[in-house]
């Protein structure tokens, strides 16, 4: 039996977060991942040369993320784009960077100062509207202009992976007004598989260890606590034990690991409310003509569900082979959240991309990728998340599915990771040894 201080169930950003946290303060750490390379929901793969992403595809910069692989040591290599989002609006392509919301509203209508007004009271507790009422409709109080309907309605989709009739208006203005609306971010040149490989030899260095193409079976309990794990590893069953696990395979494959009987009632019930995932379909494009002149995410004030076209070669031209240029276009069907017509959301994707992008008929088709409910880009709805913490004192989850409050994609990832590695350093100090059971 292999012997560590941290078991961390899942190689994708909330997992490796943690382990390269873990192994910075000098916990001797264990990742364990099914699939064969990190990222997880977050990862890439090649297609013929291309670097194709298959879930997030652009890494905040200046933020919680990037000072994480400071605090590590780990290599941050994400290309910025400038300037990071433009708004097609009334068939012209907008900057709204330094200008803020102000900016972007008198864009959009003449009623903006309301909107604005509106905005601006959440920035007070006293201004947020209940937990009840959806953004849509917190926006129909102001206006319904179809292109501002749009732009909240595709801002919700690109940071939330929901649309704005299922997002609370208090989680959109919370972020929008506490968590900077108008982020910087970038690209991996490598995919974003790039930023997760620097975390894994962080590890690696640290003397823990990363497992691919391995799988935690089972986490084993004794006495109300995880004492180690089952893990299929090459084809054979071998035993691990642990101090403490952190599990980011989200709250429901957690419980399945340890099993229902180690948990109260009350506690099966919030995950079994919570386990709402998200959706969204993703096409993958390349073509030898430039399509998109935005060096970094384009959105639109009008589309049937395309949220955004992201430009990776603009700024990072080695994702693609030489002489093509590397798009996608991602939209949040409707509903997000639970049944939708696969087929019939996908041609609604097209049909933008191809009223959205003049020579899109003439581009290559890379993958048409759909994720949802077991891989979904988001495990939980933004302000429905679950505690990271569990009822057994040695276990927490990280990841999207136990996000801080209003915060989403890698950035909560990076939050999540923080938050709980803090919590073990204060419980089980590093060269603690075990602890005693029932402790």
């Amino acid at each position: 039996m292999k012997s560590f201080d941290a078991l961390v169930i899942g190689a994708g950003a909330g997992g490796l977060f943690s382990a390269a946290r873990l192994t910075h303060l000098g916990y001797r750490t264990l990742v364990v991942e099914r699939l064969d390379r990190v990222g997880g929901r977050a990862s890439t793969h090649e297609i013929d040369g291309f670097k194709v992403n298959n879930g997030a595809i652009v890494i905040e910069v200046g933020g919680i993320t990037e000072q994480t692989f400071q605090e590590v040591g780990a290599k941050f290599d994400v290309r910025r784009a400038n300037p990071p989002v433009l708004y097609r609006i009334g068939g012209k392509e907008v900057d709204v960077t330094g200008g803020g919301w102000g900016m972007l509203l008198s864009k959009l209508t003449r009623q903006g100062a309301k909107l604005l007004g509106g905005i601006g009271a959440a920035r007070e507790d006293s201004g947020l509207p209940d937990s009840e009422l959806s953004t849509a409709d917190w926006i129909r109080r102001y206006t319904k202009n179809e292109s501002v309907h749009g732009v909240f309605r595709n801002m919700c989709g690109s940071v939330f992976a929901v649309g704005s009739e299922e997002l609370p208006a208090r989680v959109f203005l919370t972020y929008f007004t506490r968590k900077s609306a108008f982020k910087k971010f970038g690209f991996c040149p490598d995919g974003t598989i790039g930023i997760w490989r620097a975390l894994a030899d962080v590890v690696i260095a640290g003397g823990g260890e990363v497992w691919l193409d391995s799988e935690v079976r089972q986490l084993t309990v004794e006495d109300g606590r995880v004492t180690g794990a089952v893990v299929v590893r090459d084809g054979q069953n071998s035993e691990v034990s642990c101090r403490f696990a952190v599990s980011d395979t989200g709250p429901a494959a957690t419980v399945a690991l340890v099993g229902e009987e180690h948990f109260p009632e009350e506690y099966l019930a919030s995950v079994r409310r919570g386990d709402r995932p998200c959706s969204m379909i993703s096409v993958n494009f390349a073509s030898q003509e430039r399509l998109v002149e935005a060096p970094g995410l384009l959105s639109f004030a009008k589309t049937r569900r395309m949220c955004y076209v992201a430009n990776f070669t603009a700024t990072c031209p080695k994702m693609a082979p030489e002489g093509w240029h590397l798009y996608v276009g991602t939209a949040v069907p409707q509903p997000a959240v639970g049944d939708f017509d696969e087929a019939a959301e996908t041609e609604l994707l097209m049909a933008d991309l191809r009223e959205q992008i003049p020579g899109f008929d003439r581009a290559r088709i890379l993958s048409t990728v759909v994720t949802r409910d077991g891989w979904p880009p988001q495990r939980a709805v933004a302000g429905f998340d679950l505690p990271n913490t569990t009822p057994l004192p040695n276990l927490w989850n990280v990841g999207d599915a136990v996000k801080e409050y209003a915060n989403g994609g890698t950035t909560a990832c990076a939050e999540t990771a923080k938050l709980v590695v803090e919590h073990i350093a204060q419980r089980h100090p590093v060269g603690a040894g075990a602890e005693p059971a029932g402790a």
